[in-house]
């Protein structure tokens, strides 16, 4: 099992930035890929990122490649997504997840959830 909880999430103006947390806890966290999704009120919950056990290897959905940023530490058990010249359409819950298939299966198979935390962009 894994627990995670996620932090960060917040009130910003279009163009500014916002850093995500997520800390794991009970299974030991570095043996598990991390991801990010997010979903907007009325649409299904959709893929942002992922990123491998060693935090070598990064994935990112296109709306989001090149202003988003995620990165692990697994001597901390938090993931985080760094999200820059945010947009009012990244506006949504955003939820991070864990998963043992591999970085590009977490994407459509995930083991766990985070309870989201909001994140609103204001334009």
């Amino acid at each position: 099992q894994v627990q995670l909880l996620e932090s960060g999430g917040g009130l910003v103006q279009a163009g500014g930035s916002l850093r995500l947390s997520c800390a794991g806890s009970g299974r030991t966290f570095s043996n598990v890929h991390m991801g990010w999704f997010r979903q907007a009120p009325g649409k299904e919950r959709e893929f942002v990122a992922t990123i491998s056990t060693s935090g070598g290897i990064t994935y990112y959905s296109d709306s989001v490649k090149g202003r988003f940023t995620i990165s692990r530490d697994n001597a901390k058990s938090t993931v985080y997504l760094q999200m820059r010249r945010l947009k009012p359409e990244d506006t949504a819950v955003y939820y991070c997840a864990a998963g043992t298939r591999g970085i590009y299966a977490l994407v459509s198979s995930q083991d766990y959830w985070g309870q989201g935390t909001q994140v609103t962009v204001s334009a």
